[in-house]
């Protein structure tokens, strides 16, 4: 019945089993492909194209030259698929054009994210529907961001300055404008109308010129003269001299590489945001940049912890207060953190805990460099460069709400991630001898230590950083007798015992017992040794059975 029903159809069909064995056609389909029977022959080997297209729902096939059309649908409980298609022209010039159109598409996406130039596109609407790669490199944000948002949205956050967007808009035509963007750099904005065929504006393509490096040019010439000092600098880093800001050491590859960026940007007023642990020196480095900046000449360094002072208070302290603005004030008023720190640096620590109430504040100064006192009318221009600091993870605060996100991309400009200690173990060893070094001058002391202790701070993790380490130096010197520091004068929470501390508490087999040994003392080794082939010396034991235990209990470095 249903071969009689089928045969009827004037369409092409057939149906396929879940391995594609063909189990049944048509005689349209075989008039076609010229065949007298296909049963049971595998798809593949029937036609000589066969290429899925909308997720397998449609199928563009050829055989000998003549191109088919199919759609598929499962059978009614069954896994095998029903397939109906047309040799017709028409219908596969339609998906011929179709799948040349996507070819256009991609090579335009392709065009358009491989140009040097930032092109960002918006609806009539101004709302964002493409941009490229570039205007990451021109404005420092992702450009996932943009997607979606409205023109307006982006200048209220202070991203854009001017609209020129709106301008085609309004113009009904291209309109170009410079503008100096939220990194300042000086860019070229030219918005295109794109039209419909009743003459309408449907998209606006504006291409986005970065101007800064031709400006830069310019002004190198006109200040040739005072980059002599940068050179001297550039020579001195080159020699390889080692930099010691404020005690502390910078020998590691990864502390070098940070302290160049933040001489390349001391010279710059753009924000920079360092981020780290507590105890990796983010103070040292904010002041080193200011220590090597022209600010120096002309203002002061201005600190201020953002986490120690009182919500209430920290308002007053950052913007400062007229006198009588509210009970308790100097009645002569204060001038804020900001003021303090005009013509030099202000350096804001542990940012990540402003209130919310205050980070909008602190983003309309930062984004207008005035300030307005509590209680006064009349706002006052700054000249203030910032850095901020924090050792949260201001990223994740964005995302639930507790950092805004215009600030965090006001602050994040210049980036800077200090290592944890342990992540830096060149500087270890070098910064042992300075503390030393300080500590017998400050208590009038002649202390050594011995090649097993400096080995011991050589593999210890220091979860305080370069402050633990500090401490603890200062706290044996002072507490020892010895002039030769040993293991044994370390106090009782850091000195290593040699036993190994198993726990039996139940009976248990001798070989989960050996187990359980083995692994505690693999536990040690990897936090002493660096590499499997110095503990397998050290086990007396063969590098491959040191790999092969590790993965048995699942330990790394």
């Amino acid at each position: 019945m249903q071969a009689v029903l089928t045969d009827k159809l004037p369409f092409s069909y057939f149906i396929a089993s879940s391995d594609g064995s063909i189990r049944y056609c048509n005689d349209v389909l075989l008039q076609h492909i010229q065949l007298t029977d296909v049963t049971n022959k595998k798809i593949s080997h029937v036609f000589d194209r066969w290429e899925e297209l909308r997720s397998g729902k449609i199928i563009y096939a050829s055989f000998q030259g003549k191109n088919c059309i199919f759609l598929n649908e499962h059978l009614p409980s069954s896994d095998e698929l029903v397939y109906i298609g047309t040799f017709s022209s028409e219908l596969i010039s339609l998906v011929e054009e179709l799948e040349e159109a996507k070819r256009v598409n991609r090579e335009l996406d392709a065009i358009i994210e491989n140009s040097y130039d930032g092109i960002y596109i918006t609806d009539k609407n101004g709302i964002t529907v493409k941009t490229n790669s570039a205007i990451e490199r021109l404005t420092g944000i992702p450009k996932e961001y943009y997607i979606g948002k409205n023109v307006d949205q982006l200048m209220k956050r202070g991203i854009l300055q001017k609209s020129v967007t709106h301008r085609v808009l309004e113009k009904k035509r291209p309109v170009s404008l410079v503008q100096e963007n939220h990194l300042g750099r000086e860019t070229l904005l030219t918005g295109n109308p794109v039209m419909n065929e009743k003459g309408e504006i449907e998209s606006i393509v504006t291409n986005i010129r970065d101007l800064s490096e031709l400006n830069e040019l310019q002004s190198a010439l006109k200040k040739a003269n005072q980059l002599n000092d940068h050179f001297k600098k550039e020579i001195e880093r080159l020699r390889g001299k080692m930099i010691r800001p404020n005690g502390v050491i910078v020998r590691s590859p990864e502390m070098k590489k940070i302290y160049d960026t933040a001489l390349r940007v001391a010279n710059v007023d753009a924000t920079v945001l360092i981020l780290g642990e507590t105890g990796t020196g983010k103070d040292v480095l904010a002041r080193f940049i200011y220590e090597n900046s022209e600010r120096k000449k002309t203002g002061d360094f201005i600190k201020l912890n953002c986490g120690a002072i009182p919500p209430d208070l920290l308002e007053s302290e950052l913007f400062g207060y007229e006198g009588g603005a509210f009970t308790g004030a100097n009645a002569k008023g204060k001038p804020g953190m900001f003021e303090l720190a005009n013509n030099g640096v202000l350096f804001l620590d542990e940012v990540g805990e402003l209130p919310v109430s205050l980070q909008v504040k602190l983003l309309r100064v930062l984004q207008e460099m005035e300030v307005q006192r509590i209680g006064g009318t009349k706002p006052i221009k700054l000249n203030v460069r910032v850095i901020a600091a924090t050792n949260r993870n201001l990223k994740e605060m964005v995302a639930i709400g507790d950092f805004r996100e215009d600030l965090f991309y006001r602050l994040n400009v210049v980036p800077i991630s200090l290592p944890r200690l342990a992540d830096r173990k060149d500087d270890i060893l070098p910064l042992v001898d300075s503390y030393l070094e300080v500590m017998n001058t400050k208590y009038q002391k002649q202390k050594q230590a011995t090649s097993s202790l400096n080995e011991f701070f050589y593999q210890y993790q220091w979860p305080g950083n370069v402050r633990e380490l500090a401490n603890l130096i200062e706290r044996i010197v002072l507490v020892t007798e010895d002039d030769l520091l040993t293991i044994d004068h370390l106090p009782a929470e850091y000195r290593p015992t040699k036993a190994l501390a198993v726990e039996v508490n139940e009976m248990m087999t001798l070989k989960e017992a050996t187990e359980l040994a083995e692994e505690r003392i693999l536990r040690l080794a990897i936090k002493k040794y660096t590499t499997t082939y110095e503990i397998a010396e050290a086990l007396n034991s063969s590098q491959p059975t040191i790999v092969r235990k590790l993965k048995k209990y699942n330990l790394r470095f």
